[in-house]
């Protein structure tokens, strides 16, 4: 059996845990797709994994391999797929509770990712399949209607700033929360205000119609916000405080439509191939904070932990 690299590591802990080993080569199976991966980016859940937040789910079972999402280029069929064949650019993510994409290969269902626009890096791709998150928040949980206010807390992250370009591109009014340095990235992105999250809080801020928080901190100061019938949204948890963040979030369903709404994302399909037609439109561009190689994935994470994102940060692997 041929072998790959991967990344993986044997215990919880910091980002030095992480290191570039062989595992053997995924072979596609009938209805699977083998791509050979370009491109990888590093999310917020994974460094929660790797530190051992999340034991409950990951488990003790070791070595334990990262990446969710990934751009490449199909290599091998399963079976034959209509709209599918070798050599094919494609962009996805692995299915819920699934690590290994930061690998020279992975094999996934063909209901798993879609086709990459034309011109688009297949490196930069794989800074935006994370914002199929964006999409179902704003258009399918909050269903985001042109005119009404958009708050975006954590606009110019992986996710956030994706979030910030459907806001304008769908004729929002949108507010957007980052840190100072990149507020000039923000207003590019079609923020129509851009506010300084260390300097801005919730008692400095109006009514919104649609909240979208990928920050995680202090849900109920920023539910408060919401207008008569608005809707928020969060993506993540404040990892200091879990149990009490999910406890509140829980608790917010008295409010009824004003609930704060929580989800997870686990895209298919039909997600992966709606943002290829939102970038072939010019309405969503990728934002790419650093890349460094598979065997630098340790400082993409330490990149990440340390704040401060500008767009996504990526691993190459080819």
């Amino acid at each position: 059996m041929s072998e790959m690299r991967a990344a993986m590591f044997d215990e919880y802990g910091p980002p030095e845990v992480l290191y570039v080993g062989t595992v053997p080569k995924p072979v596609a199976g009938p209805g699977e797709v083998l791509v050979r991966v370009h491109g990888t980016s590093v999310n917020g859940g994974e460094t929660a994994g790797r530190a051992g937040k999340l034991k409950l789910v990951t488990g003790r079972k070791f070595p334990q391999r990262m990446g969710i999402d990934f751009a490449g280029e199909v290599t091998a069929l399963g079976s034959p797929h209509p709209g599918l064949q070798v050599g094919d650019r494609v962009w996805g993510a692995l299915p819920r509770g699934r690590f290994g994409s930061a690998a020279e290969f992975v094999a996934v269902r063909a209901r798993q990712l879609a086709l990459v626009p034309a011109g688009l890096d297949l490196v930069e791709a794989a800074a935006l399949p994370a914002g199929t998150t964006a999409i179902t928040a704003l258009r399918d949980q909050a269903r985001l209607k042109a005119g009404e206010r958009l708050l975006v807390r954590g606009a110019s992250g992986g996710i956030g700033h994706v979030a910030v370009q459907l806001g304008r591109a769908w004729g929002a009014h949108v507010t957007a929360l980052a840190g100072a340095k990149n507020l000039d990235l923000v207003r590019d992105l079609g923020a129509d205000e851009a506010l300084d999250y260390a300097v801005t809080g919730p008692a400095d801020l109006g009514l919104f119609d649609v909240i979208f928080d990928s920050a995680g901190t202090d849900p109920s100061a920023y539910r408060r916000l919401l207008a008569p019938g608005g809707r928020m949204v969060s993506i993540t948890f404040d990892s200091r405080a879990m149990a009490s963040s999910i406890a509140y979030i829980l608790a917010s369903t008295v409010y009824g439509s004003r609930r704060v709404r929580f989800f997870s994302g686990n895209p298919t399909h039909r997600l992966f191939a709606d943002l290829a037609e939102l970038v072939a439109s010019g309405a969503v561009r990728p934002v790419v904070d650093t890349v460094r190689p598979l065997a630098d994935i340790a400082g993409a994470h330490r990149a990440l932990e340390a704040g401060g994102v500008r767009g996504k940060h990526l691993v190459q692997v080819v």
